[in-house]
């Protein structure tokens, strides 16, 4: 009875692998391919049945499947329907909710900012204001995410949100009516002449948001704009096409991006087309260890394009495509198709894009337990870099002034499921129902980029004449 259940098991399994990947009548058909699904059929069923605790059987299939994708490499693996849903929602970069930006502060949910015209700033939110209840159960004691996920939900339905203003104010109530909210990986501002353009993710707003930035500086500053710069500092990463867009739109020609999969067949090249929306005025890009994957592709294409400078730290070095690939009545498998190369043939994986000014930041930043940034390299499996001619420089010239140590890095998260293609990368998961940028009080970084961009622009005015 026992090897009926466990060849009944090792078919199904040829039969699920068959429907995922396609495997050949000669790998199917090999006594070892047999020989390998009946042991983790032997383990399956001991461990059904003499584990100390009750598993349930898809437990157990979905944490075998995550641990065979897992051990590939640090950015592969399994998304039940839920992280499949999630990952959804991220990539698309809008949800039905409330339009606030969050963050949590002595275990109640702080109100960061409302996000213009949504049920929020309709509503009557304000900074600084503290959310003690959603659909009057008390947030203390949730996690962040929890508490989001409670203001999530269906575009139309109401939540009643309990709200404290002020140390001693009284608390009192608001019903709002959640509606679609587009989450803003993009912001911009004016720094005195100078435009300054974040992008905290690449999802599908990206691009929309990154030329609503643009035109927005253009008419606020008009003949006196000196020039950009882009900060992709701590920006994980997330969706190929949109990484493309972003470069594209500061670009007249020439390749953005190739990718290279198992196949020489399936490589393929992404090019510029004409139009530069910057209209040629000096950019600068800042990296620094947190700047992965799509991030690590913008600044590869305008640096070998030599059409910004990048300044920064050391980037984080993944060059790697992710394919997310739906499993019809189950989740999807995260898995990585291709590497990808800049340019100029660069493959970054494991060493990163090399800043031509190195500047560190001017704060003090948590390390890890060995006093340095984690990176692709330090990640178990990660996929070896085989161009041994592709090593890292060293920046020059230095930065000047104060240069403590950068700060600690984690891996970037898993990629979201993408529009159909691939993702390089991953945008972060959201701290609230937006993201909320913390600027430092004093950004070293961005003061040098800003002088360098003036010094630039005051030079073109003088060679001019």
């Amino acid at each position: 009875m026992r090897m009926m259940k466990r060849a009944a098991f090792a078919a199904a399994m040829v039969f699920v692998g068959a429907g995922i990947g396609r495997l050949t009548a000669a790998d199917t058909n090999t006594s070892e391919t047999y020989r390998q699904l009946n042991l983790f059929g032997d383990v399956f069923e001991r461990v059904r049945a003499e584990y100390v605790e009750k598993a349930s059987d898809e437990q157990l299939i979905e944490n075998a499947i995550n641990g065979m994708l897992t051990s590939l490499d640090p950015h592969s693996s399994y998304l039940n329907k839920k992280s499949f849903q999630d990952m959804q929602v991220q990539t698309r970069g809008e949800f039905g909710g409330l339009g606030i930006e969050v963050t949590m502060e002595n275990g109640l949910i702080k109100v960061v900012s409302p996000i213009d015209e949504t049920p929020a700033f309709r509503a009557g939110l304000q900074p600084g204001d503290y959310i003690t209840h959603l659909n009057g159960e008390a947030v203390v004691g949730l996690a962040l995410n929890e508490a989001v996920e409670k203001m999530r939900g269906p575009v139309g339905s109401d939540i009643k949100v309990t709200i404290r203003r002020g140390e001693t104010g009284e608390p009192f109530e608001v019903s709002i009516t959640r509606a679609v909210i587009k989450v803003q990986s993009v912001r911009s501002r004016l720094e005195g002449d100078v435009g300054y353009i974040r992008i905290t993710s690449f999802n599908e707003q990206t691009q929309t948001g990154l030329e609503k930035a643009i035109t927005g500086l253009q008419q606020q500053a008009g003949d006196k704009l000196k020039g950009y710069v882009l900060d992709l500092r701590n920006n994980p990463g997330g969706l190929l096409d949109q990484a493309v867009s972003v470069s594209d739109t500061f670009l007249e020609k020439g390749e953005i991006v190739s990718t290279r999969g198992r196949k020489a067949e399936e490589g393929t090249r992404y090019n510029a087309k004409p139009g530069d929306m910057a209209k040629g005025l000096p950019l600068i890009v800042l990296v620094n260890g947190g700047s992965a994957s799509a991030s690590e592709i913008v600044a590869g294409a305008l640096q070998d394009h030599k059409r910004a400078v990048i300044l920064g730290t050391q980037s984080f070095g993944k060059g790697s495509v992710q394919t997310i690939i739906p499993l019809p009545g189950h989740g999807a498998m995260r898995l990585t198709t291709a590497r990808y190369y800049t340019p100029s043939g660069r493959s970054i994986q494991q060493l990163g894009i090399t800043p031509d000014i190195e500047v560190k930041p001017a704060r003090l930043e948590e390390l890890d337990s060995q006093g340095q940034r984690r990176r692709e390299a330090d990640l178990r499996h990660s996929l070896r870099n085989n161009d041994a001619a592709n090593k890292p420089k060293p920046a020059t010239p230095p930065g000047s002034g104060p240069t403590p140590a950068p700060g600690a890095s984690n891996a970037p998260p898993a990629p979201p499921t993408p529009a159909p293609g691939a993702t390089p990368g991953a945008p972060p998961v959201e701290p609230g129902e937006a993201s909320n940028d913390n600027k430092p009080p004093f950004d070293y970084q961005l003061s040098r980029a800003l002088d360098l961009l003036r010094g630039v622009a005051l030079f073109q005015a003088r060679a001019a004449h």
